[in-house]
């Protein structure tokens, strides 16, 4: 069986698209290809494909405009593909809204799992805003009554806390940021303000982790913020 899910490649490397075709048609992925940052907003827009697989040092425009503007319309979960290895630049398109960042070069099986990663994340997203409940091992959130439990029994949460709670269940699986976090849940006056957010982290992991020393769901990621994932990590 075919994979359903279409990916956009935005890349003016012709020899990485080529290896990136290649790769992709191998998994049965549907593809498309864009050249340059224009182009990748256009077809963006006219073909909603599932994920964006993006360069940064596009030949008309930096790859974090094409971030940006994509982020005007939709949640599609974008990729970067970068040489850019620094820190800052990492931040810098995770801010813009970047999903998830590989730098060149890089390594087959690690792209996929993070298209694979990207794509449940997804879907996971979806589901929860279709009414579903949200599942990550034994935390169980019901947003339509409000309610989060762990092995069924519930748990209390300040509404900070399930603030909170709700961004990274909106971003599950990917990095989000420090900055991101703090604007997202306290607004734009408290993005420089990192001490709220390890307080309510600790918090949430000593509420929902069984082991909050040793935690399995809420991860740091060090020099850029934090990662909510699932028990599935295959």
């Amino acid at each position: 069986m075919s994979n359903t899910a279409e990916i956009l490649i935005v890349e003016d490397d012709s020899q990485i698209r080529r290896f990136l075709r290649a790769t992709f048609t191998a998994e049965e992925y549907r593809f498309h290809e864009a050249v340059t940052a224009e182009d990748g907003v256009v077809q963006a827009a006219a073909r909603h494909p599932d994920l964006i697989v993006l360069d940064l040092g596009l030949p008309d425009r930096d790859g974090l405009e094409v971030i940006r503007k994509v982020r005007e319309w939709t949640q599609t979960p974008i990729i970067v593909l970068s040489a850019r290895g620094q820190e800052k630049d990492k931040v810098d398109a995770l801010d813009a809204g970047a999903d998830d960042f590989v730098s060149k070069p890089f390594a087959v099986r690690e792209l996929l799992a993070r298209v694979r990663a990207a794509l449940r994340r997804s879907a996971t997203i979806n589901d929860t805003q279709s009414g579903g409940i949200f599942q990550a091992g034994q935390i169980a959130v019901d947003f339509v009554r409000r309610v989060v439990s762990v092995s069924g029994s519930e748990i209390h949460l300040t509404p900070i806390e399930y603030k909170l709670l709700q961004t990274l269940i909106r971003h599950a699986g990917k990095v989000i940021t420090q900055r991101q976090l703090l604007v997202e849940v306290w607004g734009p006056n408290h993005s420089e303000h990192g001490q709220y957010l390890r307080v309510y982290m600790a918090q949430l992991r000593r509420k929902l982790e069984k082991d909050p020393a040793r935690p399995r769901h809420f991860l740091t990621e060090p020099g850029f913020g934090y990662r909510l994932v699932q028990e599935d990590q295959s």
